[in-house]
């Protein structure tokens, strides 16, 4: 399934994603990830900074779930698919270490990428569009600045 330029965009504006996973007990983890991106037209890829629990999960289960949202206009998506650990052996390594070394500038380390597959997307978007459909994203921006004291 690819990545709409709605999604990638969405992505683009998003400072934080939650990547859900699942133990081989059935445990599920969900954690915050900061320097993620879209690669190619159908994947998404997450930086491996401190995430030993979401690398061990994926080796045994790579079923995952990873959210995102624009926080003011709060509306992102969320997005289904198959992981798996990228290593430095691996020949799309370097191409996609570059792609997440610039959005670091090299102050975060990492030695293996996630790269998750798209299977399903949904769309995530705030209860208020829904229950007041005259809601516009410009309203629910001031209403959230307002929110968060900006």
């Amino acid at each position: 399934m690819e990545l709409t330029t709605e999604i990638k965009e969405n992505i683009n504006k998003s400072v934080l994603c939650w990547l859900a996973t699942v133990s081989t007990e059935n445990i599920p983890n969900v954690s915050p990830k900061e320097i993620f991106n879209y690669y190619g037209k159908d994947k998404i890829i997450v930086a491996n900074i401190a995430s030993p629990q979401t690398v061990e999960n994926i080796k045994q289960n790579p079923n995952v779930c990873i959210s995102f949202i624009d926080i003011f206009v709060q509306k992102g998506f969320q997005i289904k698919g198959r992981a798996k650990i990228i290593g430095k052996a691996d020949s799309e390594f370097l191409e996609m270490e570059n792609i997440l070394t610039k959005m670091t500038c090299g102050n975060f380390p990492f030695l293996t990428i996630t790269e998750i597959k798209v299977e399903q997307i949904k769309p995530i978007i705030a209860p208020k569009y829904i229950l007041y459909p005259e809601t516009t994203e410009s309203e629910q921006i001031e209403s959230a600045k307002k929110t968060y004291g900006i």
